[in-house]
């Protein structure tokens, strides 16, 4: 999903992680259900224990539609890190997700099918989606920043101009003192006793010759 154009370059980046990440929920959410009421109605399981099977499956699916699509452009170099951070904060969106469910299942004694669809599915899932949209984009899969734009950025900063490929671009009248502007010192020249002349002697005329 690409942002629509005119906005912001943060926020366009904004609703294009949103709707990625979205579309992978969405993915995520089919995963959930399908497996939440399999357990749930097909094999008989208690609803609690579907719930985290089903959100165990739907973790793995969203793992791989976030790091390849969604933030395919966050830094690669640390998988361990990123899993370690991933299953971290998944774990707490489980517990945040099933946690609605138990509520109301054990708590409140709502029971039916449609009931563990609406705790689990809807309001747990919605509130533990929001966080996983905080927590992967902030601590997970954290973007690869270009540095250079940052070192640029603080170059500028220091020397108080922009930066050039070999250092600071200095205005073009720094240096120059009073009354040297466009003028160029010539070589010295060697007089006719072999002692060197003041510079500009090389560009007067000589003696015509006898």
């Amino acid at each position: 999903m690409d942002a629509p154009p005119g906005l912001p370059v943060r926020l366009r980046r904004l609703v294009r992680e949103a709707g990625r990440f979205g579309t992978v929920g969405a993915v995520g959410l089919v995963v959930n259900v399908l497996v939440f009421n399999l357990c749930r109605q097909g094999v008989g399981l208690g609803a609690v224990r579907s719930g985290v099977l089903a959100t165990a499956c739907a973790i793995c699916a969203t793992y791989l539609g976030n790091r390849y699509w969604t933030y395919a452009h966050a830094d690669k170099t640390r998988r361990r890190r990123e899993a370690g951070l991933f299953l971290m904060f998944s774990g707490a969106g489980m517990v945040l997700e099933n946690g609605v469910l138990a509520i109301s299942h054990h708590g409140l004694g709502l029971t039916s099918a449609t009931a563990d669809n609406i705790a689990k599915n809807v309001i747990g899932l919605g509130l533990a989606s929001l966080f996983r949209f905080w927590a992967y984009r902030t601590w997970v899969f954290r973007g690869a920043r270009s540095r250079s734009r940052t070192g640029a950025r603080t170059g500028a900063v220091a020397t108080g101009g922009p930066v050039g490929p070999v250092g600071p671009v200095r205005p073009e009248s720094e240096g120059r003192g009073p009354g040297r502007s466009g003028a160029v010192a010539g070589p010295s020249s060697i007089s006719a006793s072999g002692t060197p002349g003041p510079p500009g002697d090389s560009l007067r005329p000589g003696p015509p010759p006898g």
